[in-house]
């Protein structure tokens, strides 16, 4: 198995760093950015399409169901994380832990989950838009802000069926505008944007909690319909899988365990604290929200929060709500085009992807090409799929990498157990191996049409692989050459 050496990663570190990270970061401060990270824009998208389409108001423990595997999976990912010693993706991890193939499918995987995402982000941004502007007098044409798999009734009666939705390649258009010419989000605007998110929820909490109707709770468990998936507890777990698209990116927090200044202590309280807060926010977030709206009325809307503000007196703050919703969406998909073209550009270094992937703007130093050929892709994606469909690929996509990620520590405990790591998973091999059945349980109950479409973007990707990767990857022709690098 090819892997690449601890060493040369420190060295390649040297390089671009000159020192270590500094070991600054407490438990609050990490509990802080934990929370910055999850409340995310996946929040105001998918709840309202979970409890429609599955859970109905018990949605609220599909939340609980979700974070309980993404904090088995997010402390194998601290360990994963903490013992390559230099900054990088879960693809970096693999490589110098596991190999070059296991790397390879991470890699793949993470590019699924970052395109996917800001496609899924795309759609629900166009929604607020369009509801945003009509709280102007100002109406989009309905053909141009749906995908050709949906249709709109008009007040009259008539059904229009969607050809593409601009507004959502626009705005994948312009954040990738921005991205290649390299501007970067100031810390200021950051924590404003991070504000914004958390000041959304606790005001919609705050205010909404009063005007909940408990008719809407009845029943709190809608019987199945008879379709798997489709309400009662199957429906639960199937919501728990798709709203597990709202805990993506908390990974980033268990990469801070090279800054911490104690990991051992300090890793499980950021990890369990962050998520513990989160969870109880979108808990309390989800029961108003089903409890100002049935949940039947959040059927094929990505924007439930402007549905159920228009049950209380404070209909006149939707505005401003979905005015800081659209601001936080901006910096999400920013985030996720900026990781999915830094996957690509560290696979492309690497010699498995082509040249065309880690080639630099000769003013903006940016993979430019890159951003522009994966544009063009997500946007059609964005423009031209229902958001159910990208939000529950995003999921499994997802879901397969923190199974992949706990499966990895358990043999890293075996093959490299002397590896100096600055935080250790407790109760290994309990506590990877409950990650992984609470992560492939909310995998198998997502629908069949997601699990092919994962099957043929995997098959796809193993097909690139040997086809192309395999015979041009750096570290196999340096083993050749050399005799190392195993």
């Amino acid at each position: 198995m090819f892997k690449k050496s601890l060493e040369s990663l420190q060295q390649e570190a040297a390089q671009t760093q000159g020192n270590t990270l500094k070991r600054s970061l407490g438990a609050v401060n990490l509990i802080a950015i934990g929370i910055g990270v999850i409340i995310g824009a996946g929040l105001f998208s998918l709840t309202g399409l979970a409890a429609a389409n599955n859970a109905g108001p018990a949605v609220t423990i599909s939340f609980i169901v979700a974070a309980v595997g993404c904090a088995f999976s997010a402390l194998c990912y601290a360990e994963f994380s903490s013992m390559v010693p230099v900054a990088g993706s879960a693809y970096t991890y693999s490589y110098a832990t596991v190999g070059e193939l296991f790397a390879w499918i991470i890699g793949w995987d993470l590019v699924l989950e970052y395109s996917v995402g800001a496609a899924t982000i795309g759609i629900s941004w166009s929604q607020y838009l369009v509801k945003f502007l009509s709280g102007y007098g100002i109406y989009l044409p309905p053909q141009f802000i749906q995908s050709p798999f949906e249709s709109m009734k008009l007040a009259d009666g008539t059904e229009v069926h969607g050809i593409i939705n601009i507004p959502a390649v626009l705005i994948i258009v312009l954040i990738t505008s921005i991205i290649i010419r390299g501007t970067k989000g100031s810390a200021l605007y950051n924590a404003l944007v991070v504000a914004l998110k958390v000041g959304v929820v606790i005001v919609f909490i705050a205010l909404g909690w009063k005007y909940i109707n408990p008719a809407n709770y009845q029943p709190y468990i809608p019987a199945n319909t008879g379709t798997f998936g489709e309400y009662g507890w199957s429906g639960i777990l199937r919501g728990a899988g798709v709203v597990f698209f709202v805990f993506i990116g908390f990974d980033i927090v268990a990469t801070m365990a090279q800054e911490s200044k104690n990991p051992q202590r300090n890793m499980p309280i950021g990890i369990i604290g962050s998520l513990a807060i989160c969870t109880f926010l979108f808990v309390a977030f989800s029961h108003v929200m089903t409890g100002l709206a049935n949940y039947t009325e959040f059927k094929n809307s990505a924007a439930p929060v402007a549905i159920a503000i228009q049950k209380t007196p404070y209909a006149w703050l939707s505005p401003v709500i979905i005015l800081a919703i659209l601001v936080g969406y901006t910096s999400v998909i920013l985030v996720d085009l900026l990781g999915q073209s830094r996957v690509f550009y560290s696979m492309s270094k690497d010699g498995l992807l082509p040249a065309v992937f880690s080639e630099l703007h000769p003013k903006f130093r940016t993979p430019y090409k890159s951003n522009i050929l994966l544009c063009a892709f997500i946007s059609l994606f964005a423009g031209l799929v229902p958001i159910s469909v990208v939000g529950e690929m995003t999921s499994i996509g997802t879901l397969l990498a923190f199974v992949m990620v706990c499966i990895g520590v358990m043999i890293l405990r075996k093959t490299n157990p002397d590896t100096p790591r600055a935080f250790k998973t407790p109760l290994v091999p309990i506590v990877p191996i409950l990650g992984i059945i609470t992560c492939i349980i909310m995998m198998v109950y997502l629908p069949a049409g997601t699990w092919i479409r994962l099957i043929i973007w995997l098959a796809i990707g193993l097909v690139v692989y040997f086809v192309y990767g395999k015979k041009n990857s750096k570290l196999r022709q340096q083993y050749l050459q050399t005799g190392s690098g195993k």
